[in-house]
């Protein structure tokens, strides 16, 4: 890590902060990037994308995430891999600790995502990666000829159960309320559901992962009052996204009700040369396109923070 004081250090190296760091590092601000898991974030885990602009044919997240890596790369960003577990003001310094030591900046970017929201049910954490997944790209092949559930009614459970019928004999996709995915995945659902490779049951509440010698048997579900089972090999939960910001508590940094960074629009917190953007802040659309959109805007702001305050040290 460098002991430098940084222009700017951004937390998170998905495609905001990435965008961001094309950005500064174009206007020559010393810029490194904390990441503690993959660069992309949970782009890097989609297997394709359709909405990004640009692709006319679509792009895997993954090729996206390396496409964005190297530009960034490419102007003098520095990635460094770790986890963040503070952030101190000390005015015109800010200090972020990264695995217990301190790397000082006259700005930060928290960039930091989100991740899946959990169900917190009885089977969920015992069988994390044993059964419980989050991500189809990465463990979908795990189930070939194999019965899944996936649970959940937005455009990631849709998406990403069309995508596991490449693997799985069967899928079950289980929606507390309505399904809410665009009309377009809906749309392409109902070929799914004419082949019987889909099996969609909205109104219905999962209560239960079950197991059976040490291995994920069964989902036990609640529909109009009544208690089922539905017989499964693995579940893959996609139920929303919940920000990572656990890292923030102490930090001063305002957050709302769900924990979302809140920001001015200029994207800056509460805090004077501290800065949100992507899926992380409050407010945000919560797609590649939008992060990216922010990234630059973020940036620029920062620019201007640094031009027009007294920031020498």
């Amino acid at each position: 890590m460098t002991k430098n004081i940084l222009d700017v250090i951004m937390i998170g190296a998905g495609p905001s902060a990435l965008t961001a760091a094309v950005y500064t590092t174009r206007e020559n601000l010393s810029t490194v990037i904390i990441e503690k898991g993959a660069v992309g974030g949970m782009v890097a885990t989609i297997d394709k994308i359709d909405n990004y602009p640009g692709f006319p044919d679509g792009v895997e997240g993954y090729e996206l995430s390396e496409q964005l890596k190297k530009q960034a790369e490419r102007f003098g960003a520095k990635i460094e891999y770790g986890e963040v577990s503070s952030i101190r003001d000390e005015g015109k310094i800010k200090v972020v600790t990264v695995d217990g030591q301190e790397l000082r900046a006259k700005t930060v970017l928290i960039s930091s995502g989100s991740g899946y929201r959990k169900l917190n049910i009885p089977g969920e954490k015992e069988y994390h990666s044993r059964g419980v997944h989050y991500c189809a790209t990465c463990d979908g092949a795990f189930y070939q000829g194999k019965n899944l559930a996936v649970i959940g009614g937005g455009n990631s459970a849709v998406q990403e159960s069309m995508f596991l019928t490449r693997f799985a004999k069967k899928i079950d996709l289980i929606s507390i309320g309505g399904l809410t995915a665009s009309e377009v995945l809906q749309d392409q659902l109902k070929d799914f559901e004419k082949s019987g490779q889909i099996t969609v049951h909205t109104n219905t509440e999962t209560k239960e992962i079950v197991a059976e010698n040490g291995k994920v048997s069964a989902v036990k579900v609640v529909k109009a009052g009544k208690t089922s089972e539905i017989p499964v090999d693995g579940v893959f939960v996609f139920a929303g996204l919940a920000p990572n910001t656990d890292f923030l508590a102490g930090s001063g940094i305002e957050l709302d009700k769900n924990g979302f960074i809140k920001t001015d629009e200029k994207l800056q917190t509460n805090i004077a040369g501290i800065f949100a953007s992507g899926d992380v802040r409050a407010g945000s659309t919560k797609q590649i396109a939008s992060a990216v959109g922010e990234g630059a805007t973020a940036a620029i702001s920062i620019r201007e923070h640094l031009s027009h305050k007294s920031l020498t040290v």
